[in-house]
């Protein structure tokens, strides 16, 4: 009897046992990502990195930093918000100076150590593509600026298909798939836009004064779907198992929301880490569809909270933070040593994702 009785009480503590780490385990396959941001840096015409800006990063250092995390994927850049590539020979120019063929490279040591690793494009903002077509362009600030007009779908189409082909990686994600925000021109529409109007609509633009919400939201949901058309055919032509993983900050938008896009779509992220918007969304996607939050210093979030409500239900993590002049952030052992209670932003991410990502408990300290 009493060895009966051990045996329960054992069986009791191991149920009882509840952390972050076991959770994730409860979902297999599931998304543990992160990304060195290469977006955001100084020098460029506005606030985008200025092209060439870390060209000389080194594929092997930032596996090693990516492995030390814990993460399943990888998310790097195909072409950065600044338009230049980040692999060598492509159809879109290179970052100036690349040193490596950088997201080849990452590819090939990702794979290695059983990553997965996915590109990027900015599908509302391009400082290359405002520069060079301004005719097609609301000038080029950090901000959704590009009209999706039929040369622009070209470009992505070329674009996409090169990238997929080229590289190997397993995906990418698109991000402020949004509609222009119109602010060089005081929300004045420039010709090519008034041409993809009528193209879409049947009927000619009516004017800014004279144009309904109605047929804005229209007009709106059809160019972003028609863009989405192109973006998913390039995409699956080249590689029937390439990854489509959409970022938005404004996850229930009326332009994208119950969209085409929603059903088709491979990775869906919540980028502002509301999860109860992801909630809102879950009857709108394909079977496919994998969801994912996302945490990082913009969205305000506590990341052990939303940690251990997104490991509850299977959402994916995900997490982004500009990277220091060496092109990467400081060493894993420096969270896995600090307390969590004493880092904040996007270091407290890092910290709680290096603890999950890894099967440790949320209170682990490494002996310094």
């Amino acid at each position: 009897m009493r060895n009966h009785f051990l045996v329960f009480i054992l069986a009791i503590l191991l149920l009882s046992i509840d952390t972050v780490a076991q959770q994730s385990s409860r979902h297999p396959g599931e998304i543990k990502a992160y990304d060195l941001d290469f977006n955001w840096g100084e020098g460029g015409p506005n606030a985008f990195a200025k092209p060439g800006l870390w060209a000389d990063a080194s594929p092997e250092e930032h596996i090693k930093w990516y492995k030390a995390l814990g993460v399943n994927t990888i998310q790097t850049f195909a072409v950065s918000c600044n338009g230049y590539a980040w692999y060598k020979d492509g159809v879109v120019p290179e970052q100036p100076g690349l040193t490596h063929d950088f997201l080849t490279e990452m590819v090939t040591l990702g794979h290695k150590e059983g990553m997965k690793v996915m590109g990027y494009y900015c599908i509302g903002a391009n400082t290359r593509w405002g520069m060079e077509n301004p005719d097609y362009s609301y000038g080029y600030p950090s901000d959704m600026h590009i009209p999706f007009t039929k040369k622009y779908l070209s470009y992505l189409d070329s674009a996409i298909r090169d990238a997929v082909r080229k590289t190997g990686m397993d995906g990418f994600m698109i991000d402020w798939f949004y509609q222009p925000k119109r602010i060089s021109t005081g929300g004045l529409w420039i010709a090519s836009e008034k041409q993809r109007y009528l193209e879409l609509m049947g009927k000619p633009f009516p004017g800014e004064k004279q144009l309904s919400e109605a047929d804005y939201n229209t007009y709106s949901r059809l160019a972003i779907e028609k863009t989405w058309e192109v973006i998913h055919k390039a995409a699956k032509e080249t590689n029937p198992n390439c990854i489509i993983w959409l970022t938005c900050y404004q996850i229930t938008h009326p332009h994208i929301i119950n969209s085409k896009m929603f059903k088709e779509v491979d990775w869906l992220m919540n980028e502002d880490g509301d999860l109860k918007k992801l909630d809102t969304v879950k009857t709108m996607v394909g079977k496919q569809t994998r969801l994912i939050t996302c945490l990082a210093d913009w969205n305000g979030k506590d990341p052990v909270v939303t940690v251990e409500n997104a490991m509850k239900t299977g959402i994916g993590l995900y997490g982004f933070a500009k990277p220091t002049a060496s092109s990467l952030l400081p060493p894993i052992d420096y969270y896995l040593k600090t307390p969590l209670d004493s880092l904040h932003g996007d270091a407290k991410t890092i910290a709680t994702f290096a603890r999950v990502y890894n099967g440790l408990p949320l209170g682990f300290l490494k002996e310094k």
